[in-house]
């Protein structure tokens, strides 16, 4: 397998006009794509309208859109309206906070994309049966916390249902120390959810153990998780929700130099 790719991700409500700033600075750092997440106080679509106008290589993600919250034919539409290009979009699309139900709800938004004209959709999925979904019905799947040996492992499994699935991974990083509180929260927040807790503890790991947590660290994680998957998506956790401080961000961790 050829060593994976390297993006970004970014927080949905850091806003289109944020987004538009730093994007062509996210293209020239050599980045493969710019995930945004969608969250009820950021839209990931409006977003990426944004970025797509300041950029012409750079390819655009949402990490992800949960479907209990924003139906299939309504992601969509927007799309088509927003003139997003299809060349360059990833849809990413996760089940919601609804349990019940989510593995068909998952399914129908996989096929109802697909029938929009919208040819690469990927599924953000932690248990394997969401995991074997993704990858035999969309283009493949986006892990997420997880560390560089379970990625392999679940990317192996990807692989052995659809030769062609695209494993993609969100990795929190924050590479300044004044960072690392935010990360911390954000760790502590995610471990107390029954099913991420759950998955730690099969995975037996703690959940600071599927972060980078330095940028020491940087290199020898992203050598880690390249080998392991098609794409690593580096989630920037920064001091603050600055433009200044998400440039810093692009700079100091772009495969190309700025």
């Amino acid at each position: 397998m050829s060593r994976g790719v390297v993006s970004i991700g970014f927080a949905g409500s850091l806003g289109p006009d944020a987004v538009a700033r730093i994007a062509p600075s996210v293209e020239a750092a050599g980045f493969h794509t710019l995930w945004i997440n969608d969250t009820p106080d950021g839209d990931a679509l409006a977003a990426l309208a944004a970025a797509a106008c300041v950029t012409t290589t750079l390819r655009l993600a949402t990490g992800v859109v949960p479907v209990d919250r924003r139906p299939p034919s309504r992601i969509a539409a927007e799309v088509a309206s927003l003139a997003l290009p299809l060349d360059r979009l990833t849809i990413g699309i996760g089940s919601g906070v609804a349990k019940e139900g989510a593995l068909a709800r998952v399914g129908e938004a996989i096929a109802v994309l697909h029938d929009a004209g919208l040819p690469r959709v990927l599924v953000g999925a932690l248990g394997p049966r969401m995991r074997r979904l993704g990858a035999e019905r969309a283009e493949g799947v986006l892990l997420n916390w997880v560390p560089p040996a379970e990625a392999s492992v679940q990317a192996e499994e990807a692989r052995a249902h659809s030769a062609t699935s695209h494993v993609a991974v969100y990795v929190r990083t924050a590479i300044v120390d004044a960072a690392r509180e935010r990360l911390d929260a954000e760790t502590a927040r995610y471990a107390s959810f029954p099913n991420y807790a759950a998955n730690f503890a099969r995975m037996g790991v703690d959940a600071a153990d599927t972060t980078i947590r330095d940028v020491t660290e940087l290199g020898g994680a992203l050598e880690a998780y390249t080998a392991a998957v098609d794409e690593v998506v580096l989630r920037a956790i920064v001091p603050d929700d600055s433009v200044s401080a998400y440039l810093d961000f692009v700079r100091r961790t772009g495969p190309t130099p700025l």
